[in-house]
């Protein structure tokens, strides 16, 4: 499975679109481009896979692997990214600014369900994650 996530950056933010087979899956939010600084930066563009992960914080949610000098960066709810996130991405139903977006946990839950399928038929996820 080969997911799309493409970006526009702004200073206060960076959005994004994640498709799968050419349609949309959500929309996404994360932290400006800060020369992929630990915490607050979102990560570079490139190709990563994802896995299933569980914390007590966010219960069962997604790990991007093998980011640059970078660990546990995560797909998991969040609205507002200047607040919210350390580098990882959050789906969102709606854009509402930049690095801002609605119903996180809505669409949070929509792509989680299309790679756990997808997982737990022995699957790979490749994110590809460009501008």
């Amino acid at each position: 499975m080969v997911l799309v996530l493409t970006r526009t950056y702004f200073p206060e933010g960076t959005n994004g679109i994640i498709l799968y087979k050419g349609k949309p899956v959500c929309h996404t939010i994360e932290l400006p481009w800060k020369d992929n600084q630990y915490q607050v930066s979102c990560i570079p563009e490139g190709e990563y896979f994802l896995e299933k992960r569980y914390s007590s914080r966010f219960g069962w949610h997604l790990e991007i692997m093998d980011v640059p000098n970078r660990s546990l960066i995560l797909f998991h709810p969040a609205n507002y990214a200047l607040k919210e996130l350390e580098g990882c991405i959050a789906p969102v139903s709606q854009l509402s600014g930049p690095g801002l977006g609605l119903q996180s946990k809505k669409a949070f839950i929509k792509l989680k369900n299309l790679i756990y399928s997808q997982l737990d038929a022995k699957e790979s996820i490749l994110l590809i994650v460009q501008s």
